[in-house]
């Protein structure tokens, strides 16, 4: 087996070139968050190979536990580049909580004369940023639906990447317990779990990024310029036309509860809010209310704005009167908010969407017409108050 330097010369010579590939053909092509976050974290593995080149040298004593905190960042940066394919957010204290912990650990292990300071930690680090990214990683094909089956290729790139990445995690992890129980400098830690053998996995980690790099980052860019082309820009419901054909999508495919419904808010005497506090209160409000949606509907429908101060939900499971008045309460916990008017249209299988919003329309004018703060049924049921407030 080649010697670890050589070994790492090799790799840090790799990686360099993949990551002036990846940023001038992929990331500068996509500007997609998980491509960047893979060229920090190469550029990390780099900056920590190169550290640990200077073992055995004078300079070990602060180069040791860098090289360690450094590669403990590109693999924080191989979790958030995972966790982005997912569309989640994350706190920075995540990113950057574990580096620093490695980096003290190091440091008061005796780096000066120890190549292995602060090793327990280092390698527990790794496996846990490592595994976190195969977890994340293995969410993607999940939340992503039936739609994945037409995007085959995206599908295997994200299985290759969760696998090697649990493969490694496992190997890191198997690493911190063999230092533990038997030490660095143990024949059986020496073959199985040395350098050479982890920078050999490293590269192969290196190998399947670069196959699936392009894939990844270029179904991300287009998953945000269709997020762009379907949602509202303000609250992030669907707007008109997407709502219109993801609830003509569901009508046909039947698969809805017996008291389904197409239902329409609209946020009463809403000029008021605007002309009377600005167009940062009108927007508070518009926000809030589809945060109320999201959180009473939940995946029980859909839920789009159809424009102004005027929302539409398809309900998919649970009766649309109780939904509607979970919704007024959870929006009327702020007092300022404007009251809500409903209009309630059933829905069946098959039906045609456009028609259940008119008809949910016309029930909503009759809310207006009858005093605002309540809900009406398209099917001349009696109109209910929602909220427990009357319109003012």
């Amino acid at each position: 087996m080649l010697d670890l330097v050589t070994l790492r010369v090799a790799f840090a010579l790799v990686a360099v070139c993949v990551l002036v590939l990846f940023y001038g053909v992929t990331y500068r092509s996509t500007r997609s968050t998980y491509s960047g976050w893979w060229c920090l974290s190469i550029l990390f593995f780099v900056v920590s190979s190169a550290l640990f080149l200077l073992n055995g040298t004078p300079a070990q004593v602060v180069a040791n536990p860098l090289g360690n905190a450094t590669g403990v960042l590109g693999a924080a940066c191989v979790w958030a580049a995972a966790r982005s394919l997912r569309a989640r957010a994350f706190a920075w204290w995540e990113l950057g909580i574990l580096p620093p912990i490695v980096l003290i650990a190091g440091a008061l292990d005796d780096p000066a004369h120890n190549v292995w300071a602060g090793g327990a930690v280092f390698l527990t680090a790794m496996a846990l940023l490592i595994g976190r990214s195969a977890v994340e990683l293995a969410w993607v094909p999940e939340e992503a639906g039936a739609s994945m089956e037409l995007r085959s290729h995206y599908r295997f790139a994200v299985r290759s990447m969760t696998v090697v990445s649990g493969i490694i995690s496992a190997y890191y992890l198997a690493r911190a317990v063999a230092f533990v129980a038997v030490g660095p400098q143990h024949d059986i830690f020496v073959r199985y779990f040395g350098g050479q053998v982890t920078t050999l996995l490293i590269m192969l980690l290196l190998v399947v990024t670069t196959f699936s790099m392009s894939a990844l980052s270029h179904e991300q860019q287009t998953d945000e310029l269709r997020r762009q082309a379907t949602r509202d820009a303000l609250t992030g419901l669907l707007n008109r036309a997407e709502f219109h054909r993801a609830a003509q999508r569901e009508l046909d495919r039947g698969r809805i509860g017996e008291e389904a419904a197409i239902v329409l808010a609209d946020l009463d005497r809403f000029k008021n809010v605007n002309d009377g506090s600005g167009h940062a209160a009108g927007d508070r409000a518009l926000t809030c209310f589809a945060d109320a949606c999201r959180e009473v509907v939940g995946g029980r429908g859909l839920l789009g704005r159809l424009g102004g101060d005027e929302f539409v939900l398809l309900i998919l499971e649970g009766r649309a009167e109780e939904l509607t008045s979970a919704i007024a309460r959870r929006y009327a916990k702020d007092d300022e908010m404007p009251t809500v008017s409903f209009g309630i249209a059933g829905v069946l299988a098959g039906d045609d969407a456009a028609l259940a919003v008119a008809r949910a329309d016309h029930a909503l004018y009759r809310a207006k017409a009858t005093g605002r703060a309540r809900a009406v049924r398209h099917d001349d049921r009696p109109p209910f108050l929602v909220g427990g407030r009357r319109s003012a």
